[in-house]
């Protein structure tokens, strides 16, 4: 089995008299369309939305293709929120999700009118004294211990510093209703990057059980659940990818089995996917500059960590086509590799893939949640460019590649380097 590219060679080689490589690519028609796919596995909700994750492709131009499909935003930083206001996202259109959260990043999502998702019950007592306590409002719940599917451990909730205990989440609903609130909401996030048609309803029935309780409890108004993220994608090529289909009907399941004669059948769902909503859909396009003979195989190409980071700090997996040559066959053993001064600096390490000549591509699938986002710039690196491949088949830069005006530009103190002269 294998993973396609976005683009062919003739493509690339076309889009490289203008944008040389490397450079990240997305598909503007497959984001769509699983958008619309999302959509329609929860459409008998009848409040259901689908929040994306900024954290995930912290792009406009992105965020404006979800928002044309009826997405909100999902916030965690002051950044975020301005980057959300500043492509017309407001009040319920963005959830903000945060933790050691400073006053002036809940004033800012109390302006905007977001929805406001409370991590820690200290939190409160801290946002009624600096910013005041809405009438709509989040808890985000741990229920501690692992969270398992069957008889697979697939995250440790009690290791984790988000949320409310169950205890905390009773005595938080009843201290904010006698703080004005009317409406509420509850989330929780238990496990990162399933593939796995099975977490969501399991989630679900948590969490749906967990909204009967604190009704029975406390008599609040809960009008939301929000099941967070978690929902992954196969990074390797024999994995099946989440069924969205399946697992919305999995959701209704137990939305019907628990909530509807709890009298709770009103409530409406929410999701806040990123890796799941984005992940596939883009991709880093490379070249080959190098290759190093010595006691492996190297191949060294013109990106490094900078662009994509999982493999170097997860030693994750992301699959690598060579372009031209996909249907030859994968007999040499190569280390992938970056220019950083760091050994972690691979792509892939010991990876069977086909011959590789000096200039040919190379694509690294599945990077378009946490790739750009999660760039960085040790060694002075300059983050690539991300482009955006369009329905009608044309190509548009959504972000230009960072230059060495861009890395100095913070020392704006500096004489020296305020009067470097810069190539652009």
């Amino acid at each position: 089995m294998t993973k396609k590219p976005i683009l062919t060679l003739e493509q690339v080689k076309e889009i490289e008299k203008t944008y040389p490589t490397p450079f990240h690519i997305y598909d503007e028609k497959a984001i769509r369309e699983n958008a619309r796919a999302l959509k329609d596995a929860f459409s008998w909700n009848k409040g259901y939305r689908e929040y994306f994750a900024v954290k995930a492709t912290p792009n406009p131009f992105i965020l404006k293709i979800l928002q044309e499909e009826g997405c909100g935003v999902d916030c965690s930083s002051l950044t975020e929120l301005m980057l959300s206001e500043a492509t017309d996202f407001t009040g319920s259109d963005i959830m903000f999700s945060s933790n050691v959260t400073p006053v002036e990043e809940y004033k800012k999502a109390s302006e905007l009118g977001a929805y406001i998702n409370l991590d820690d019950y200290t939190h409160i007592d801290f946002l009624a004294e600096n910013v005041g306590i809405p009438e709509t409002i989040f808890c985000r719940y741990n229920p501690g211990g692992k969270f398992e599917l069957g008889t697979d451990i697939m995250d440790n909730p009690g290791e984790s510093k988000y949320g409310f205990t169950k205890e905390q989440m009773i005595d938080g609903y009843k201290k904010l209703m006698e703080l004005g609130v009317k409406n509420f909401g509850i989330h929780a996030f238990l496990a990162s990057n399933t593939v796995s048609n099975e977490y969501y309803p399991t989630l679900a029935g948590i969490l749906f059980e967990l909204a009967v309780e604190l009704k029975e409890k406390t008599g609040a108004n809960i009008k939301y659940i929000n099941l967070s993220g978690g929902v992954g994608i196969p990074y390797t090529p024999d994995k099946e990818p989440n069924n969205i289909k399946i697992i919305g009907e999995g959701v209704r399941k137990k939305f019907e089995e628990i909530l509807v004669p709890a009298g709770l059948g009103d409530i409406a769902i929410f999701t806040e996917l990123g890796r799941f909503m984005l992940g596939p859909y883009g991709q880093l396009v490379t070249k080959c500059i190098h290759q190093k003979h010595i006691y492996r195989e190297y191949i060294g190409v013109n990106t490094c960590a900078c662009d994509v980071m999982r493999p170097a700090i997860y030693g994750a997996y992301h699959h690598i086509t060579v372009l031209g040559k996909e249907n030859e066959p994968c007999d040499h053993k190569y280390d992938v590799t970056g220019s950083l001064c760091e050994n972690n600096d691979k792509f892939a390490v010991e990876r069977m893939l086909p011959k590789i000549d000096i200039g040919d591509y190379l694509v690294i699938h599945d990077t378009g949640a946490h790739g750009y986002a999660m760039g960085y710039n040790y060694n002075g690196k300059l983050k690539s460019p991300e482009l955006l491949l369009k329905e009608d088949g044309s190509i548009q830069m959504i972000r230009r590649g960072e230059t060495a005006r861009d890395y100095f530009s913070t020392f704006d103190f500096c004489d020296i380097l305020k009067n470097m002269k810069y190539d652009d």
